[in-house]
């Protein structure tokens, strides 16, 4: 599905060669550069014809008051929405006074690339004029990792043939509020889509409060009118050339130029470099933060701009060296695997205290909000290959406790309740069916924690922080929980919540949020006692911050002893809930494909009437809580399910392509990898242009480590059970265990561990146990593969099967009148959670 002649294979880099206004929304979003802290999208510097015009700083949002159609108690009141902050990357180009515009532009050369190596954004074209000269223009944008406050957009234009006068019009733009001089809007107009950010009705969004130039210095300053943010940027201006050239600046409060004007000799190249610092607060007055930007221009000018080159390139080898996952033989997926990769780094890097948003700092995508998405799909990547960025992830989390308390207060539960969707800890979820009640992140959250410190060893930020956490989210479960007894047996029951898979919502026993309840009730026990035993100063420090009763923990591990987990006798399978099994089943085989994804051709409530998925809710269970199953009840399971989800989420494919790899359905695997390799850069769901899909990039590591490469951790132990795809020669891998840096290289015939640095690494491979060290390489043979099925599940084997009323569990679709997809106008936009569309 990818134009090859226009997109390359190329291992190492992402390559465009044709210029195209068709897709640009998502070309914007595949070669964005970003920090975590910091994202620009992939613009061009011309500012013109743009799907998004996007700038984006994590965290950096304004709120505004939620309309509910109808409200009740505890609905989400104020909304937050990330803030498109003013746009440094307009570096117009002038030639004879004709402006550049590659919609009409003769242009006989043309490549842009995102380099993996680097995470430089790179453009070469070769315009001709109309008089017939000939223009180099080679430009370069660059986010720097180890100065998240920097950007810098280089451009070097060279009049090959003649002499002619240049321009380049360099510009910050606040295009939150204002327009450009060619007009437009940061947003493209159109039909609206609810997974978009919301429209923020305020007059204003960003005030202007102090804006100056001096010299080629620009200052622009803004205040957030409802959330009461600052922020800062500032831009210096350096020109390198031959040629006599001018300068002018010109400053109004949403737009300020620096105008250079050259008397370009032929074939005498002219190099501007814009360097830009952005500096925001939730509560610093924008001088200090102007005054802040000075000084980082300050330090990067007179340590010179190709010193941030260098040390970016430094980064990024150490990058590599402790993240790559190399592929043999196959350089696409090697290519997608790397982008994918890059960003990851590109969310979480530089996010230093704030969270990692669904679309990371690429685009406005779900408001710029965190989820669970964090956790469950993008805490393993961080964790196993830069520990530091996953303990950062984590303590957005430990710092939002406060407002989870008050959270759980307004539900009527106890301890803490962290909400499904936000920026400032606050729930932001207007769709309770398918966001508040969604009550598993605390699990979620609960299981990242436990697996960072089981794969680190960070025992002190357990003690400090985490601990907190673990205490407050087994609270919540265990009054949101309640008591049955049937027969002298005793169960725990979880009502009224809404699992992973948004297509069946305020259920009762959802089998996902049931089984990881019982893991974050187990673990804070187990975590509260061995602190007692073990850590006297700090169990009395956690006593004294949470006001611990020494009674919680026996109560906890009750309730976690009685979690009643559905299981079907009939058919064999867990329930995904209490009554999954009495609706009708969706056919999902022969729903024609211009109804996907379902929710914007379907009404909730129909939906919520059949037996259909919209992201694999058990199967995930079965892989995050793999040791309380066995391989009997992940295959049935996989097998009754897979057929009923329609993979409408982004989320869903490399879960079923672990699931799928393990139990045999080893070419299936591959096909859900690949679907989530190229969710983005193939646009698979339609939606890239809003941003990178980061949670589906972080899945694609975990399907490659964890799927294919079999790796699990259950209860802190290191363990392999491989499954390379048939037309693999090599996969291999690094992983981080305990401070020890491992590299691991799976073939058909053999498993290879190599320990690069750190202790002596003790693993499994299949009930074998192994240890490998710097002075010993392990090498463990493989008799296979795994098991092998082919083909894939169907629900054809269950349709003479019988209800527990005797009806059959045939497949069949819903009565369509008319195939007329929802247009989300402003009630949608303020009553739907657009991530229940991711």
């Amino acid at each position: 599905m990818i134009d090859r002649d226009r997109f390359p294979i190329d291992p190492w880099r992402l390559v465009e060669t044709r210029y195209s206004e068709e897709d640009a929304g998502v070309t914007e979003t595949l070669f964005a550069v970003g920090n975590g802290f910091l994202g620009l999208r992939g613009n061009y510097p011309e500012g013109r014809h743009a799907h998004e015009h996007g700038t984006f700083i994590n965290g950096f949002h304004e709120t505004w008051p939620i309309r509910h159609a109808e409200s009740a108690y505890g609905f989400a009141e104020v909304g937050q929405t990330i803030v498109n902050v003013p746009d440094p990357k307009v570096m117009r180009v002038y030639v004879d006074d004709e402006p550049l515009s590659l919609d009409l532009a003769d242009v006989r050369e043309y490549e842009r690339t995102l380099d993996f190596r680097d995470g430089v954004m790179r453009r070469r074209l070769l315009w001709v004029t109309p008089s017939g000269k000939e223009v180099l223009l080679e430009s370069d944008r660059l986010v720097p990792f180890e100065d998240r406050h920097v950007a810098v957009e280089r451009m070097t234009v060279t009049v090959r043939n003649a002499d002619a006068p240049v321009a380049v019009d360099c510009q910050l733009i606040n295009r939150q509020d204002g327009q450009d001089v060619y007009g437009g809007h940061p947003h493209a107009p159109g039909v609206a889509d609810p997974r978009r950010a919301e429209r923020i009705d305020a007059e204003r969004v960003l005030l202007p409060q102090e804006h100056w130039q001096n010299g080629t210095r620009t200052a622009l300053s803004y205040r957030t009118a409802s959330s009461d943010m600052s922020i800062a940027v500032l831009a210096d201006h350096l020109i390198e050339t031959d040629n006599e050239h001018s300068h002018e600046s010109h400053l109004e409060p949403d737009i300020a130029r620096n105008v250079f004007r050259v008397e370009a000799k032929a074939g005498v190249p002219v190099t501007l470099t814009k360097v830009i610092s952005y500096h925001s607060s939730r509560s610093v007055p924008t001088g200090e933060l102007i005054d802040r930007s000075l000084r980082t221009l300050d330090r990067v000018v007179a340590a010179g701009v190709e010193g941030l080159y260098a040390a970016q390139r430094r980064w990024m080898d150490d990058f590599w060296q402790r993240s790559d996952v190399r592929i043999t033989g196959h350089d696409d997926l090697q290519q997608a695997t790397r982008w994918c990769l890059l960003q990851l780094a590109m969310a979480s890097a530089r996010a230093d205290g704030w969270g990692i948003p669904a679309k990371g700092v690429t685009g406005s995508g779900y408001s710029g909000h965190y989820f669970w998405d964090t956790e469950i799909y993008i805490l393993p990547f961080l964790a196993y290959t830069t520990p530091l960025w996953a303990r950062n992830a984590m303590r957005m989390r430990t710092k939002m406790l406060p407002a989870a308390r008050r959270r759980a207060a307004k539900m009527s539960e106890a301890g803490a309740l962290y909400p499904w969707r936000t920026i400032n800890g606050e729930e932001a979820s207007a769709y309770y069916a398918a966001g508040t009640a969604q009550y598993h992140i605390n699990a979620d959250i609960a299981f990242a924690l436990v697996r960072y410190v089981r794969a680190t060893g960070d025992l002190d930020f357990m003690a400090r922080e985490g601990a907190d956490v673990l205490v407050e989210t087994a609270r919540m479960w265990t009054t949101l929980g309640f008591w049955r007894q049937n027969e002298g047996e005793e169960s725990f029951h979880i009502h009224g919540v809404t699992g992973p898979d948004e297509y069946t919502t305020v259920v009762n026993d959802n089998l996902f949020t049931n089984v990881m309840a019982r893991f974050n009730l187990r673990a804070a026990a187990q975590v509260v006692r061995l602190m007692a035993e073990r850590a006297g100063r700090e169990y009395r420090d956690l006593v004294d911050r949470v006001q611990l009763d020494p009674g919680e923990p026996e109560a906890w591990e009750r309730a976690a002893d009685a979690v009643y987990i559905p299981y079907n006798e009939k058919l064999g399978i867990n329930p995904q809930d209490s009554l999954f099994l009495e609706r009708e089943v969706w056919d999902v085989e022969n729903t024609p494909h211009e109804q996907r994804p379902l929710l914007l051709h379907f009404h909730p409530l129909v939906i919520y009437r059949f037996q259909v998925l919209k992201q694999a809710d058990v199967v995930l269970a079965l892989y995050l809580q793999g040791d309380q199953f066995s391989a009997e009840e992940k295959l049935a399971d996989f097998e009754y399910y897979d057929p009923l989800t329609t993979g409408d989420s982004t989320l869903s494919a490399v879960v079923q392509s672990i699931l799928a790899a393990e139990v045999g359905y080893q070419d299936l695997a591959l096909d859900y990898f690949e679907h989530a390799l190229f969710v983005d850069l193939a646009d698979l769901h339609g939606n890239a242009s809003d941003g990178v899909h980061v949670a589906s990039a972080g899945g694609v590591w975990t399907a490659l480590v964890a799927g294919f490469g079999g790796m699990r951790d259950h209860d802190g132990e290191l363990s392999f059970d491989p499954r390379l795809p048939r037309d693999w020669p090599e996969l291999q891998y690094a992983l981080s265990w305990q401070g020890s840096q491992l590299e691991v290289a799976l073939r058909r015939d053999e498993m290879r561990v190599r320990v690069r640095s750190g202790d002596p690494v003790t693993f499994r491979v299949r009930g074998g146990v192994h240890t490998a060290s710097v002075d010993a390489e392990a090498v463990v043979p493989l008799a296979d593969q795994g098991p092998v099925i082919q083909g894939r599940p169907t629900m054809r084997k269950y349709s003479s099967m019988h209800r527990e009323d005797g009806s059959h569990l045939e497949p069949t679709l819903p009565p369509v009148t008319s195939a007329i997809p929802i247009v989300a106008d402003d009630l949608m936009e303020r009553a739907t959670d657009p991530h229940s569309l991711d």
